[in-house]
Order: structure tokens, then C-alpha cells, then sequence
């Protein structure tokens, strides 16, 4: 925005007492608005479900206009009275300190992961021109809606997808400008793409120092990422490893497909991109172990990475059902994987009269007698 300013004046000569015009001036104030925009990707939805009503999880921090934002979701509603667990909530803060009121405008898009559309969730932009701009008016302050989305409806619809969930944020910043300050201008930052570097090292094997063989496969790698991320696995494997005659350490316990996997997330932090991943359905513990997401949970267990083993816990979430929630929760107890024992847990005293009668019940109670006791102390 730019202040425009006119001025005329001077000295009028004539007969009669002379005349002093006096300056005039004018101004013409504009305003315009700084917009940005911000994607929280929630990966392990069905992780935050139970979470409890007000409590949240939220974004990382984000600037748009000059200021420092952050997006607030409610998985359980922001409030009960007029939630009842039926909505998610989700909100805007201003997390910058500031001495002013901010205005601004904000919209918030759940987004269509099959990429055909975009939902229109919740909008303040539809009715700016009759309202005008939210005020922010102080730091802290956050606006939104409580009944973002119908929960029921979200987790049937393509909005949510391997688990994610993303929203979109909008924000425009109402800016004033002075007459002699520059156009406010602002810098996007794209998203860190540290891991997609890594990768590039992990694959080509330059610079490596160790090399690993399993199953009669060679993985190179680098000592000094293994140590970073993970110290279990730089004394178990790299310090205290058999060796073959080439020098290589052997792994004996881990696949390849699932060592390889395990060398993709401790480079690039995320899940490899496998359809076996997302297959793990089964009512048998016998089998279900036998999978490849529970082979990795397992993995990600033994080497101590946390983030890993909620990717994978994650996974089994969505395949929790009258038959197979024993199952899941034998393997759960198995790998030290305490969500997913929670969220089985609660599963089973909610539906419990369908899953005492399940052939896994049955199976529970004559194999695994503690296990069943904490079920029914959950009670």
C-alpha cells in the first residue's frame, strides 16, 4: 500500500494586504493484502483419535504478512457443548508477540489426495467484503471452526489417505504502508528437502564407509548418519557385527527388502514407497508377523527409532476390527509399540461383547492369560 500525497502552495500578489496561502495538502491512504499459504500434512490420523476434547496438535510455525502463524487441529472438537466427539476442529493463532491488532483474512481447505478437487471446508474469504477482516488483537489469538468436518464423514473420505490428512491454509495480511516505505514484499520458503539430498547419497553409496550384507545383498552406507540417527544401530550392527571375507557386516535377523527400508527412512525420514507396506491385513498373529509392515515395525523397534515405529504402528491402525484387533494387539505388546496397544486396547472395551466372541479371543485366553487381564483391566 502506498500513501499518495499532493501538496501546492506559495505567495499571492495584489492590491490590498498581502496575503500568506497557507500550505494545503491531501493524502489517499491504500491498503492491499500480503497473501501466503501453508500445507500441515498429518501423518498417523488415526493415532490422534482419543486424544480427548481440547486438546491438539498443531503445525509448524509459518510466516506470512510479517508475522508468525500456526494451525491448530482438534481431532476430538475444541469444545464438547456443541461437538459431542462428532466434528474435528480446526484453527488459526497468531503466534507472533505483537504491540498492534492484526487483520486478516483466513481460509482452511482440507485437500483431495486423489488430486481431482479441492474441498472448500471453511472460509472467511466468502464473506469479506460484508464483514471485512478478522482482527487478531494479540498474540496468541486464534479464529476458526469448531465444527471443521464431520469426523465419520473424514475417515471415509478421500481427504484422508494412508493415513494423512493435509489442510491448506490461506492467510491474508491487511498491510499499511507509509509514503515513504518501500512495497512490503515477502519470501516464501519452500518445504526442507534435506531428505530427498540424503537419499541421493544413500543410493549412489559415494563417500560410504561400511558396507553391510544380507540375504546376499550389499548395502552401503555412511557411519555417520547411522550414528545420528540411531546409536542401537551403530553398536549392534557396525561395532560389534560378523564380517564376511570381503569385510562386509553380516546381518542375519533382517531381510534385505526390510533392511533397505530401514536404510530409506534413516536417510530420508519417511516410509518407502511400497504397495506391501499398506497390506497387512490379517486375523492371524502368525501371519500377521510375518508381513512386511510388521517385519519393519519389528526392526524399527529393535533399533530404537521412535518416528519409524509410529509410521508402522500407523499402518496396522487402519486394519483394526472385531477379528483382527487381537492380532494386532499381540503384535503391539510384542514390539513395545504402546499407541497402537492403547488405541487396541480401547478398541476392544468398546466393542467387547463382539470381540470376546472372536476366534482371537479365544486364541488370547488360553495363550496369552496376562495380556487378557490388562484388556479387562482397562474395563
Amino acid at each position: 500500500m502506498v500513501i499518495i500525497n499532493r501538496q501546492t502552495g506559495g505567495r499571492v500578489r495584489g492590491r490590498g494586504p498581502r496575503r500568506i496561502v497557507r500550505p494545503s495538502s491531501s493524502s489517499e491512504p491504500a491498503t492491499e493484502t500480503v497473501f501466503g499459504t501453508h500445507t500441515f500434512e498429518i501423518k498417523g490420523y488415526s493415532l490422534t483419535k482419543g486424544m480427548g476434547v481440547g486438546k491438539y496438535i498443531e503445525s509448524k510455525k509459518f510466516s506470512i504478512g510479517g508475522y508468525e502463524w500456526v494451525i491448530y487441529f482438534y481431532p476430538d472438537g475444541k469444545y464438547t457443548k456443541d461437538n459431542n466427539y462428532s466434528y474435528v476442529s480446526a484453527f488459526v493463532r497468531l503466534f507472533s508477540r505483537v504491540a498492534t491488532r492484526v487483520s486478516a483474512f483466513y481460509e482452511l481447505n482440507l485437500l483431495d489426495q486423489r488430486g481431482k478437487r479441492k474441498r472448500h471446508a471453511g472460509s472467511h474469504f466468502d464473506h469479506s467484503l460484508e464483514k471485512g477482516p478478522i482482527i487478531f488483537r494479540i498474540g496468541g489469538c486464534m479464529w476458526g471452526y469448531n465444527q471443521f468436518y464431520n469426523r465419520k464423514d473424514l475417515e471415509n473420505s478421500a481427504f484422508l489417505k494412508d493415513d494423512t490428512l493435509k489442510i491448506k491454509c490461506t492467510i491474508g495480511v491487511v498491510v499499511t504502508l507509509s509514503s515513504d516505505s518501500p512495497k512490503l514484499k515477502t519470501i516464501e520458503v519452500p518445504e526442507s528437502n534435506i531428505g530427498a539430498h540424503f537419499g541421493v547419497l544413500l543410493d549412489s553409496g559415494a563417500f560410504s564407509d561400511v558396507t553391510f550384507s544380507v540375504g546376499g545383498e550389499k548395502f552401503h552406507a555412511h557411519k555417520l548418519f547411522l550414528a545420528a540417527r540411531s546409536k542401537l544401530f551403530l553398536t549392534q550392527l557396525v561395532n560389534g557385527g560378523e564380517k564376511d571375507e570381503d569385510g562386509g557386516i553380516v546381518v542375519n535377523d533382517i531381510e534385505p527388502k526390510v533392511f533397505k527400508a530401514l536404510l530409506h527412512f534413516i536417510y530420508r525420514d519417511s516410509l518407502m514407497q511400497d504397495t506391501e507396506l499398506y497390506m497387512s491385513r490379517s486375523s492371524l498373529f502368525s501371519s500377521l508377523s510375518e508381513t512386511f509392515p510388521a517385519k519393519l515395525l519389528a526392526a524399527a523397534a529393535k533399533f530404537d527409532l521412535s518416528r519409524l515405529k509410529l509410521m508402522c504402528e500407523s499402518i496396522f491402525c487402519k486394519d483394526i476390527s472385531i477379528d483382527s484387533v487381537v492380532s494386532i494387539l499381540l503384535l503391539a505388546d510384542r514390539n513395545h509399540a504402546t499407541e497402537l496397544k492403547l488405541t487396541c486396547l480401547k478398541f476392544t472395551v468398546q466393542h467387547l461383547k463382539a470381540v470376546m466372541q472372536s476366534e482371537g479371543y479365544k486364541y488370547l485366553n488360553q495363550n496369552h492369560p496376562l495380556l487378557q487381564a490388562e484388556v479387562l483391566e482397562t474395563l
